[in-house]
């Protein structure tokens, strides 16, 4: 009996136990949590308040929304400035941002959906998927436009795309292409394609492929600027692998995306296009200018909406609310699980999180490690000191900046709409940390 008593009890605390551990993984974000028992009060709110409406007020931002949770409890979701500053439209943590390289790790998790499935490995040569793909490495540009090169020290893999050091359009190689496109078009060679110039955000704001698998055979014809694995080199190989995952999957970029990621996580507003009626709900875009908000093109968020939607790429083009991306963000810091779905298992979460894919030297910077798809921070690099060594992060160009830190059990959204704009970020990332006890760190 007492044998029976002990077997009973300790099975019964194993699974007790296991239980409570799945329990704790939040499966919807909390946006009504008891401030005391997160460990803040209304008081550092305001502090936050402040800080945003006083951006809006010193003209640094046209407009602002910040979003800060705790293990998956919402503190903070707040918009302050205006959406369109000429007709006085208050901004809303509803409104639609342009996401710019935000799209990254999102293609970046969906091409490792793929891993999972065993249809291709993260250290596969690319050639064996895409025989196409360079093997050459550009050693020198001669006066008539032609050039020399060797071959390359080792093939590059989807390690190397994930982690932006494939030595596509790298170095000399991306100014060769740029010439080259500009000689054609003085010449009248180059035809514009059959859809709508604005189809589609596109790297450079411009283009005329109907197609990405357009633009990466004809990037796949040019030598690497570097051998792959050497040095780090940012943003086209995002569009490549984009593009790996269409033929790997044979889906649509933006279809195997939606299949595997943005659906299952009730991301229902992220995407690269819209109904006419949708542009209502994007920020407009503004710069600060010599103490000024001046308005910009409005050129990216008009490309979302188009008759043809063939176009997408992996490296830009995604848009939407805050809160959307904050699914994501979660999803992450749960390992992979969100909404009842896993998306990806925890240990390949920690594949693409925990190791740097770069060599110690590297373009980025003293200290800059670059994982699978994402920024890893440690004790040479942080964006503030408060950042513990296992977060992990990223962003857009236009000041939408996200960052996902498992120590602390927190992810904080930080989104402006602004071309040209003051490092505002560190300033409220600092703030999202002092919300907090540090003591707690659950």
């Amino acid at each position: 009996m007492r044998i029976n008593y002990f077997y009973t009890a300790f099975f019964a605390l194993i699974f007790g136990a296991a239980a409570q551990q799945k329990k704790i993984i939040p499966q919807q974000l909390n946006y009504k949590p008891e401030l005391k028992a997160m460990g803040t009060n209304e008081s550092k709110i305001n502090r936050i308040d402040s800080l945003l409406q006083g951006f809006v007020d010193q003209k640094k931002a046209s407009s602002v929304v910040g979003f800060i949770a705790k293990g998956g409890n919402v503190v903070y979701n707040k918009a302050f400035g205006f959406k369109d500053v000429e007709n006085k439209v208050p901004a809303n943590v509803n409104d639609y941002y342009i996401l710019f390289s935000q799209t990254k790790a999102i293609v970046t998790v969906s091409f490792m959906t793929l891993v999972e499935k065993g249809l291709v490995a993260v250290d596969d040569p690319v050639s064996k998927y895409f025989p196409e793909i360079s093997d050459k490495v550009l050693i020198a540009v001669n006066d008539d436009g032609t050039y020399k090169t060797r071959p390359v020290s080792k093939p590059m893999t989807f390690a190397d795309l994930m982690s932006h050091s494939s030595g596509l359009n790298a170095g000399l190689v991306g100014k060769i292409r740029r010439e080259e496109t500009e000689r054609k078009t003085n010449t009248g060679k180059v035809v514009a394609g059959q859809q709508e110039p604005s189809s589609g955000q596109r790297t450079g704001g411009k283009g005329s492929a109907r197609y990405l698998r357009e633009e990466m055979t004809a990037l796949a014809k040019y030598p690497l600027g570097f051998d792959p694995g050497s040095e780090w080199s940012y943003h086209i190989s995002t569009n490549m692998l984009g593009y790996m995952i269409e033929l790997i999957s044979g889906k649509s970029l933006r279809e195997y995306v939606k299949l595997s990621v943005l659906e299952p996580l009730g991301m229902t507003e992220t995407d690269w296009y819209y109904e006419p009626a949708t542009l209502k709900r994007f920020v407009k875009p503004y710069s600060a200018i010599d103490g000024k908000i001046v308005p910009q093109s409005t050129m990216f968020s008009d490309a979302t909406v188009s008759r043809n939607q063939t176009y997408a790429e992996g490296a830009i083009g995604l848009n939407g609310p805050i809160g959307d991306y904050a699914k994501f963000c979660q999803m992450l810091l749960n390992k992979g699980e969100y909404n009842n779905q896993r998306i990806l298992m925890a240990e390949t979460i920690d594949k693409m999180t925990k190791v740097s894919r770069l060599p110690v030297e590297n373009s980025g910077g003293k200290g800059f490690q670059f994982g699978l798809g994402f920024e890893l921070y440690n004790a040479e690099k942080k964006p503030v000191p408060e950042v513990s060594n296992t977060a992990f992060a990223w962003g857009g160009l236009y000041g939408t900046d996200y960052i996902i830190d498992p120590e602390n059990n927190m992810i904080a959204l930080f989104y402006l709409n602004m071309p040209r704009h003051e490092p505002l970020y560190p300033l409220f990332l600092s703030k999202a940390y002092q919300l907090f006890d540090r003591k707690d760190k659950k």
